[in-house]
């Protein structure tokens, strides 16, 4: 039966969303602030509800959102990533209004988003954690306390983090016990502004780990896979830039171990529909549950083209009632996969964004083994009041080396003109030879400033008459190849 799915995002995951929504023969319905009124997302889906003059206020309103679902009919509601895609408050609204959730239930995400519950759960089905703590005192000079008993424990750094954390906010490293309470001040200010709540809790640090995740689906008899392992070790200041399938790791046992520990982790938390199970790796191939992500991954284009498997497609399948049609054997990795985030972003200046630019000109790459997922265009002014991520570049190869060098010649044929993008910090990355090695854990950007260290070798002005000259060429030659 045909269903009206309404998209609770934007940007390039709200595309996304709604292509897949369309392929199953759904109706896709999506939303839109005012400084959203010139998106792509709105363009390509098949009802477009205006929400309000937001900024992001929208995005974030439950109730709004509610009202709008139930005067259009809405059948299902899906949250994509990012805004109240971790609120358990939008699944109890569904369930209150009888709409469908494509995710996890309430319970679950509340559990799972909570850390130190997260933590609890873990510890019941002897899942390997770092040690950590409960959340720390309200009482500032308790909670310093507490924590400067820890890092005497354990040993420095000591990591202050969020319990309701996520995207990298809220996190703080501690080196030495007399920064405790200035950290603690900080990560509680940051916890508070992002996510309304000031708790706190610890961590040891694993020193310059790696950061390996893995993609699980579940449906509603149980029935739990993984679908192999990401590498997302390469970030900066804990925020994604470029993420792998599979892992590089060359030890497969321990990689095996990993997933059927992931598959664990997600049945001791009751999971169902799709998610992700991260760990951090120490420099001994010692392995520890970090977080489960309670929906879809920025990354998980990478899984889906080493796989086969359509994560977006499956995700609204099993939530409208569907089972797994495949099983943890019928599961494939072939190839390798690479994903790198293009932002509007100047890396020479701090990745300061770009916003309230205009696209000048944009020519993406293409070929054999290339996948993007962006909602930019010619002409398209970036707004200044969301995220800085304008597509992502998605490449395949059979073996590593020539997934590296698809990734290289993408990156030097793509043109976005008009703006500052990641896109020449990336070429420099991407040329880099321990990169090339496959061989980086989390401490890769800090450990080579140079990627930073470029000039344009094509100016803006060349760039816009090149293409120029390319456009009036194939006028006047309609049959050149």
């Amino acid at each position: 039966m045909k269903k009206k799915i309404l998209v609770a995002n934007r940007g390039e995951i709200a595309c996304r969303i709604i292509r897949a929504i369309q392929e199953l023969g759904h109706t896709a319905v999506a939303i839109y602030e005012t400084p959203d009124n010139g998106a792509l997302h709105i363009r390509v889906a098949d009802e477009a509800i205006w929400l309000g003059d937001g900024p992001r206020v929208d995005y974030l309103d439950i109730e709004r959102i509610m009202q709008v679902a139930k005067r259009y009919d809405i059948d299902a509601i899906h949250p994509g990533y990012g805004f109240l895609a971790e609120n358990p408050g939008l699944p109890k609204a569904c369930v209150e209004n009888d709409i469908i959730f494509i995710g996890p239930n309430s319970e679950v995400i509340s559990n799972l988003g909570n850390k130190v519950m997260a933590r609890k759960i873990m510890a019941g089905a002897k899942i390997p954690m770092v040690p950590g703590t409960d959340n720390l005192a309200d009482d500032e000079d308790a909670a310093v306390a507490e924590a400067i008993v820890f890092g005497e424990k354990y040993g420095y750094p000591i990591m202050l983090k969020a319990t309701a954390g996520g995207g990298g906010r809220g996190i703080r490293q501690v080196d030495r016990p007399e920064d405790v309470q200035e950290q603690f001040q900080i990560a509680r200010a940051e916890a508070i502004a992002a996510f309304a709540s000031g708790d706190i809790y610890i961590e040891k640090v694993v020193v310059q780990p790696k950061h390996v995740e893995v993609q699980i689906i579940a449906d509603s008899t149980g029935e739990t896979v993984h679908l192999g392992t990401r590498d997302c070790s390469i970030q900066r200041r804990n925020q994604k830039l470029v993420e792998i399938a599979p892992s590089l790791i060359p030890d497969q046992g321990l990689l095996d171990e990993i997933c059927e520990t992931a598959v664990r982790a997600a049945k001791a938390a009751n999971y169902e529909n799709a998610g992700t199970v991260e760990f951090l790796i120490d420099k001994d191939m010692n392995y520890y549950f970090m977080e489960i992500n309670t929906r879809v991954q920025v990354e998980h284009t990478v899984t889906e083209m080493v796989t086969g498997i359509d994560i977006v497609r499956t995700q609204i399948k099993l939530a409208l009632g569907k089972t797994l049609l495949f099983k943890q054997e019928d599961v494939q990795i072939r190839g390798y996969a690479i994903e790198m985030r293009i932002n509007a972003e100047d890396p020479q200046n701090d990745f300061m964004p770009e916003g309230g630019k205009t696209v000048n000109v944009y020519r993406s790459p293409g070929g054999y083994g290339v996948r993007l997922d962006g909602f930019v265009y010619q002409g398209y002014t970036i707004p200044e009041v969301y995220d800085s991520l304008l597509v992502k570049l998605t490449v395949h190869g059979y073996s590593w080396n020539e997934t590296v060098d698809r990734l290289r010649r993408c990156l030097n044929n793509y043109v976005i003109s008009g703006l500052k993008t990641t896109i020449p910090y990336y070429i420099q990355l991407v040329n880099e030879p321990q990169f090339q090695s496959g061989d980086f854990d989390t401490s890769y950007i800090e450990q080579h400033p140079e990627l930073a260290d470029y000039r344009d070798d094509v100016s803006e002005v060349n760039k816009i008459a090149a293409l120029i000259a390319e456009i009036h060429h194939e006028k006047m030659n309609p049959y050149a190849i």
